[in-house]
């Protein structure tokens, strides 16, 4: 068919639903080797500009979003900016922006797709308005998947977003496709961490944190490299403080010394600043929920245990995680 093939959504996750989305089109640009699939993702969510405050938490940065939407086969990821001009467009008049802007072939939707001024536009006028500006609409029908407890769910960034609620990153990994990644910035902590021996970095996120517990992680750091970690999320009943996201990054050589002051030396990873950095976590498997200690030995043995058992779940994921690399 050659020409381009357009696809429009939020893609928030960017979850099997969506890759078969973008599989589709690009089936379809495909068929004569010239066509291209250009995906267009608003961002941030329209609801941020309709009703604030009321969208829903973030799974994927669009930085996130668009390199996952291209390694899914879309040759090109636009932002679509939801301001009150494009929200406001009528159903013809927001398809004909579109058509002006990219000259597609073809559009593919989901069978839920609304588009257009108070998502007034349904599947049925797409198809009429598409006959009418000259280019093809392809339905894409929902995907299945059956989750942990054997029950069949559709991928959905809703749902994606309700597992990991309930700390099931195990099931949200089946909707997605891959495990649930979450970036963040690493800031300064209270260095409790150092004086047990399990030095963390503490990651302020950009997107919603899994349920509160210990997780293990794949932490990739800014070189690309990826290493095991262990992972709390949510507050630390043991010293009663705000809820946190704390990552003990396995596997990497470490720096005490004698100390002084009863707290051991200790130096940062190496080639990067304590703080200041990004990160992202990768949720592969859930350990246990957060637990107060009577005591710090009592911590200290179970942070031991947490991390052996985060190195096994981790290497039984193995290879697809590849971690270590």
């Amino acid at each position: 068919m050659g020409g381009t093939v357009v696809t429009i959504g939020n893609f928030d996750g960017v979850h099997r639903g969506h890759a078969a989305l973008i599989e589709r089109a690009r089936a379809i640009a495909d068929q004569d080797g010239t066509g291209r699939v250009v995906a267009l993702a608003f961002d941030p969510h329209p609801r941020s500009v309709l009703r604030p405050g009321s969208e829903p938490a973030r799974l994927t940065i669009f930085e996130q979003r668009a390199a996952l939407l291209r390694g899914t086969g879309a040759d090109e990821v636009r932002r679509l900016d939801p301001g009150t001009d494009l929200l406001s467009m009528s159903p013809e008049t927001f398809l004909g922006h579109v058509r002006a802007s990219f000259s597609p072939v073809a559009l593919v939707e989901g069978a839920d797709f609304h588009f257009g001024k108070g998502r007034s536009g349904h599947i049925a006028e797409l198809k009429t308005l598409g006959a009418r500006l000259g280019f093809a609409v392809e339905i894409v029908e929902p995907v299945e998947v059956v989750l942990g407890d054997d029950s069949i769910v559709t991928a959905s960034s809703s749902i994606t977003r309700w597992l990991l609620a309930h700390g099931r990153v195990r099931d949200a990994r089946t909707v997605l496709g891959r495990p649930y990644e979450l970036t963040g910035e690493v800031g300064p902590g209270d260095r409790r961490g150092r004086t047990l021996g399990f030095p963390t970095a503490n990651v302020r996120p950009t997107q919603v944190a899994p349920d509160g517990g210990v997780y293990a992680c794949v932490a990739v750091l800014p070189d690309g490299s990826e290493h095991p970690a262990a992972v709390h999320v949510g507050p630390r009943p043991t010293f009663d403080t705000e809820p946190r996201v704390e990552a003990h990054i396995l596997g990497l050589p470490t720096s005490y010394g004698s100390g002084g002051g009863g707290e051991p030396d200790w130096s940062p990873i190496a080639g990067l600043p304590e703080n200041g950095w990004r990160i992202g976590l990768r949720f592969v498997s859930r350990l246990r929920d957060p637990i107060a200690f009577a005591s710090l030995d009592r911590l200290r043995d179970q942070l031991a245990r947490d991390c052996a058992l985060a190195m096994e779940r981790l290497m039984c994921a193995a290879p697809a995680e590849e971690i270590g690399r």
